[in-house]
């Protein structure tokens, strides 16, 4: 998934953690191997092929990550959108040639980005398509990883554990004596935040590390829907939420949104607590 993951936990006995943690491992490579967008053979690809006859039955996985990147999509009014694939592989090639893309491209990859074009069926675990439709899920994959992850430890029998999966980090019961897992919150090098986290998840999203240069204009990775490029307005947005999957995708929809829009439309919602950052302009 393009980042490393981090597991920590409390065990009385290092054999069941060891056992306990290559069980995470194993279940972190089979859903990258599911979700992947870089590997045609995927399920998702497989799903996303021109050929592929709809609805389409897919893995228990595939289909619940579907269903709440689609609940958050509607959630954000399509500030998180996974049906961007089409963005991203131009954005990809932008990161790599340092070039804009063309504006016909960019056009009809922007046409084909609506998170309406996926319709799970509730009855059963079939997903239907628009034809055209390219899904990424890098916007949610690593959060929703980091939560099996801690649901497989807590399954285990060790429930006081932590897992970081880059930018999101899921925390489960406090390690002993603490009131919770400390963690530090990073939006430049000038603004870090020390938080407690217990049985909640944090996501920070920004362009602190992944970004581009092109034509003395600085664009983040992460990419808005309505303009088909990098966002260029220099913030970082923190969000902490009940699970991993909620805090990946509304850290990134947040920013997409911006400060002002972003804290209006989280006001909706107690459980998520929302902390933007003003970047510092300096690299």
């Amino acid at each position: 998934m393009a980042t490393t993951f981090r597991i920590s936990c409390y065990c009385e006995e290092q054999g069941k953690a060891s056992r306990a943690v290559q069980k995470c491992y194993e279940r972190i490579a089979e859903l990258n191997a599911r979700f992947t967008d870089y590997d045609p053979a995927s399920e998702l690809m497989r799903l996303c092929a021109p050929d592929a006859s709809m609805p389409y039955a897919v893995s228990e996985p595939l289909y619940a990550i579907l269903k709440k990147s689609v609940a958050l999509a509607n959630m954000t009014h399509g500030a998180f959108d996974p049906t961007c694939g089409h963005l991203s592989h131009l954005w990809r090639r932008t990161k790599r040639t340092g070039r804009l893309p063309p504006q016909d491209r960019l056009a009809l990859a922007i046409a084909a980005t609506d998170w309406k074009r996926i319709r799970v069926q509730e009855d059963a675990r079939m997903v239907l398509l628009s034809p055209g439709t390219l899904i990424d899920l890098g916007g949610i994959a690593k959060g929703w990883a980091a939560d099996e992850c801690l649901r497989i430890l807590k399954q285990e029998g060790i429930p006081k554990a932590i897992v970081q999966a880059g930018g999101d980090t899921v925390a489960g019961e406090a390690p002993p004596d603490q009131k919770g897992w400390e963690v530090m919150l990073t939006a430049d090098k000038l603004s870090k935040t020390r938080i407690l986290l217990c049985q909640r998840a944090v996501s920070t999203s920004g362009d602190l590390y992944q970004y581009v240069e092109i034509d003395g204009v600085r664009y983040s990775h992460i990419i808005s829907p309505r303009t088909g490029l990098g966002l260029r307005e220099r913030i970082a947005c923190s969000v902490i939420a009940p699970d991993g999957a909620t805090t990946d995708a509304l850290a990134t929809a947040l920013c997409v949104m911006g400060k002002e829009a972003g804290q209006k439309w989280a006001r909706q919602f107690p459980e998520v607590e929302v902390r933007f950052t003003k970047v510092n302009a300096s690299p």
